[in-house]
């Protein structure tokens, strides 16, 4: 009685488990549609100004969106010292960007990485901490950059009059008040310091085996650097393609200090908030207000909506051939 049983128990857990494969399989498709219905006065508005755009500088837009992707593979990479299989490599970070604008910001991506680290034999610790050093990687580079265009072009933003009065103080107050806040409770918490520690640990040792090697470093501070002035731009190109009288320099600083100032906000995919920034910073550079929405609803249809139904197909299927 017992051997019979037994295997209509794994019968019924092999069932299980399929099936919600299946469930995943479907569920980024599913995410994408009711995504798409939310916004569709959006989409109706941004296809519509993308019919009166100048079509090669559109090419350049869509051939820039597409490079990001690269970007991001080799900067995957490099921050880790295992080879890893290019061609899923860069197909999961396809996938990964229709994740990253189907759940708040940075989680998708997060998620779906750790997965295919963990599938090609990455222990989770070294997954986690090679995430953590890409980050820090895209931090700094992006930070970096926003802060060298500001040098050169320092009368590119007129933010003065778009920042109310007073509110400086309170933000750095603010931001103070949580990082008082995270060491107390890391300070308190011995299992949590312990856990933090032991991250940072690994962290630390997977950075310096990086840098040993010159071929990661390489590809991960190059990766780092092309990505965001691959979206910047794709977003001065979209600019010439609407005739923004906004010079490409300035519309790549906007795009860099727009999405550093929302990078806080966890949107999916910064959807709303990453829309309204950056036609605030095009009209502080100089831009008119109609043809600055114009231009930032057409990149978004470029950079968001297009790629997001065959991410979410590409996502299922690397959820169904178990890549993820």
């Amino acid at each position: 009685m017992t051997d019979v049983r037994l295997p209509r128990r794994l019968s019924r857990t092999f069932s299980g488990r399929l099936a919600v494969r299946r469930i995943l399989c479907m569920l980024p498709l599913v995410l994408v549609l009711w995504v798409a219905a939310r916004h569709r006065s959006v989409l109706v508005e941004g296809f519509a100004h993308l019919g009166t755009a100048e079509w090669p500088w559109l090419l350049a837009a869509v051939t820039a969106t597409c490079l990001t992707w690269v970007a991001a593979a080799v900067t995957r990479q490099g921050a880790l010292v295992e080879r890893l299989p290019r061609r899923r490599l860069l197909a999961t970070q396809f996938a990964a960007g229709a994740a990253n604008h189907l759940l708040p910001t940075g989680l998708g991506a997060t998620a779906v990485n750790l997965r295919f680290m963990t599938v090609c034999g990455v222990p989770p610790a070294r997954s986690s901490a090679a995430l953590a050093l890409y980050m820090l990687a895209q931090f700094v580079a992006r930070i970096g950059l926003l802060l060298a265009m500001l040098i050169a072009l320092p009368d590119a933003l007129r933010i003065g009059p778009l920042v109310p009065d007073g509110t400086v103080g309170p933000v750095l107050l603010g931001a103070g008040a949580v990082v008082c806040a995270a060491v107390t409770v890391l300070l308190l918490v011995r299992r949590l310091r312990t856990v933090v520690l032991s991250f940072l640990r690994t962290a630390l040792g997977e950075a310096r085996s990086v840098h040993t090697r010159p071929t990661r470093a390489l590809a991960l501070w190059g990766g780092a650097l092309s990505f965001p002035m691959l979206q910047a731009a794709g977003l001065a190109a979209v600019g010439r393609a609407l005739g923004l009288p906004v010079p490409p320099l300035h519309m790549v600083l906007v795009y860099l200090a727009a999405t550093a100032a929302v990078a806080v906000i966890p949107t999916p995919g910064g959807i709303g908030s990453v829309e309204a920034a950056l036609i605030v910073a095009l009209v502080a550079a100089g831009g008119p207000v109609a043809v600055a929405t114009a231009v930032v609803l057409a990149y978004r249809i470029i950079t968001v909506w297009l790629p997001l139904l065959p991410g979410a197909l590409t996502l299922g299927a690397l959820v169904r051939l178990k890549v993820i």
